[in-house]
């Protein structure tokens, strides 16, 4: 049940609606302020879930956001029952939201979250690629030069990293990642997930961007795209760090082990006999 006073944020189906969960249906049903990114996706999503809807529906989304907050503190301080859906998936996570619940907490009332579908990890599930340590980067820049700013700084990123993007954007953007990253880094584009036509294509990036570049790319998009592989590092990578640490009072054979144990394939000795060579 949805507590008078209390923010609530609710995870809505990123498609298939059967995904709907039953808090969500519940929550739908007893909220007396649902703020909504897209009121007519709203309405779609009630007829389809069979939920009678008795509170006011609110427009909510990036270009009101600034304005509406503050309905939605009044409403909580008159101890209604307060929620917020988006179009797809969780509110916040590249979607309206942040701004209602720092207001929220800020004023001193609680904020509560009821999980469901996500496209993040949807996508990273079926994508095939590592998925123990990952980022979600959210959508590129639009702009050619400011997308390749922010990739270029990713290329080292060892985690598996993942990313939205516009199906009229897709191709552009799969070939600056090649461009970025390396043409044969390996990646997956998810579309329209969990919908009629959905579509997991995998392989490297110069064959995705090839793919997205011969034909038009339908639908909502998930790009994953594996981290970089670990660079090796050599004795004389090493060494300046053990002779900082012997410069700063520590044994130098001593400062070549601690140094060599976080490093596989360096061994304590040789790099204690290159310091040696350099002191």
């Amino acid at each position: 049940m949805l507590e008078p006073g209390v923010l609530a944020l609710a995870a809505t189906p990123i498609g298939n609606p059967l995904d709907a969960s039953v808090r969500l249906m519940r929550a739908l049903g007893e909220a007396d302020l649902i703020a909504a990114e897209d009121t007519r996706r709203l309405a779609r999503l009630v007829r389809e879930l069979e939920v009678e809807t008795t509170g006011t529906i609110l427009s909510y989304h990036e270009h009101n956001e600034a304005e509406r907050t503050p309905v939605l503190l009044e409403a909580l301080a008159e101890g209604r029952r307060v929620l917020i859906v988006t179009d797809a998936g969780m509110p916040v996570v590249s979607d309206p939201g942040f701004r209602a619940v720092c207001a929220a907490t800020d004023a001193g009332f609680r904020v509560t979250v009821l999980p469901g579908p996500s496209a993040v990890l949807t996508a990273l599930a079926a994508s095939g690629i590592a998925p123990d340590r990952f980022t979600f980067e959210g959508f590129p820049p639009r702009r050619e030069g400011r997308r390749a700013g922010t990739l270029e700084p990713l290329a080292a990123e060892q985690r598996t990293m993942v990313f939205f993007e516009s199906p009229r954007r897709t191709a552009a953007t799969l070939a600056a990642m090649a461009e970025a990253f390396g043409p044969q880094r390996h990646a997956a584009v998810a579309r329209e997930l969990t919908k009629t036509y959905e579509e997991i294509r995998r392989g490297t990036l110069e064959e995705l961007a090839a793919w997205a570049a011969d034909g038009e790319v339908l639908g909502e998009v998930v790009l994953v795209v594996a981290g970089a592989e670990p660079v090796a590092a050599s004795a004389e990578d090493l060494v300046e760090q053990v002779l900082a640490r012997a410069a700063a009072g520590e044994r130098l054979k001593q400062a070549a082990k601690e140094v060599a144990r976080g490093h596989a394939g360096v061994g304590a000795s040789a790099l204690y006999d290159l310091a040696l060579q350099r002191r």
